[in-house]
């Protein structure tokens, strides 16, 4: 993969490391985007001098990531076999995310979306900033929220507050997302945000490996092992693809990308 397509840059702080996330405009997240993100979380859980890892958009704009690339998700643009390779690429890093032995942190700016949110509460420490706004919103583009996203959640808010929050395509910004629980701790920009998470980082490394690891196994690890079984992922490939492919959902989809030409204008 040449220089210009790499979107996923990694700095190291000594025993930890910043991996910033770069895709112009808005970091959605495509196939390539994923498989960078698969292919550098493995990269640091095999470095051993690496004990945790922060994430963090690497655009000058608010913004965290607007979670997944539509254009993969809209059926006449793609192919079954690429939404394949994209739905388990995507969700084997986020299954593995989950149950991390690296300390994770999300430092998150801005707009956080769908595949954002899910790729933060994957992380065992959100900090957001006070224009931060997140939320599972798949169902205002007329697709479902994949179940695995949705038992994440529940696991880290609780059934009541996950179920509103994805039925009804609810984003929340940063002073409720604190309130419930879906992130750790609210900062006032950009500035203090990486500042904020590398501390809280160099915190959480106090503590030695193996009794963490441990017990956030016990946390996490059959929700991760479930979610990153294979006939799991294949089955669920299809049954989404079959949704893809509706035609009231490539107009739903057509309907988002209408507004999102008329925004840019």
């Amino acid at each position: 993969m040449s220089g210009k397509d790499r979107f996923i840059n990694v700095t190291t702080r000594g025993n930890y490391a910043l991996v910033s996330i770069r895709r112009e405009p808005v970091n959605s997240m495509n196939l390539e985007m994923w498989e960078q993100l698969l292919e550098t979380l493995t990269s640091l859980e095999n470095d051993k001098k690496v004990r945790g890892v922060v994430f963090h958009s690497g655009l000058s704009r608010p913004v965290f990531t607007a979670g997944n690339d539509l254009q993969e998700l809209y059926a006449p643009a793609t192919s079954r076999e690429r939404y394949e390779k994209f739905w388990k690429v995507s969700n084997t890093f986020l299954a593995r995310l989950s149950n991390s032995p690296l300390v994770t942190v999300a430092a998150i700016k801005g707009a956080c979306p769908a595949g954002g949110t899910c790729m933060s509460i994957a992380c065992d420490y959100r900090v957001i900033t006070t224009d931060g706004t997140m939320g599972l919103n798949e169902v205002a583009l007329g697709i479902s929220v994949p179940p695995k996203w949705i038992k994440l959640m529940a696991s880290v808010i609780g059934q009541g507050k996950t179920d509103k929050l994805t039925q009804f395509a609810k984003m929340v910004k940063a002073k409720e997302a604190l309130a419930i629980g879906l992130v750790d701790e609210v900062v006032q920009d950009e500035k203090e945000l990486l500042e904020r998470a590398e501390t809280v980082m160099q915190g959480l490394l106090m503590l030695p490996d193996p009794g963490r690891q441990l017990t956030k196994n016990s946390l996490r690890g059959a929700l991760a092992k479930e979610w990153a079984d294979e006939r799991w992922l294949n089955s669920e490939a299809e049954t989404a693809w079959k949704m893809l492919s509706l035609p009231s959902t490539i107009k739903a989809l057509e309907g988002v990308f209408a507004r999102l030409s008329k925004a840019k204008m």
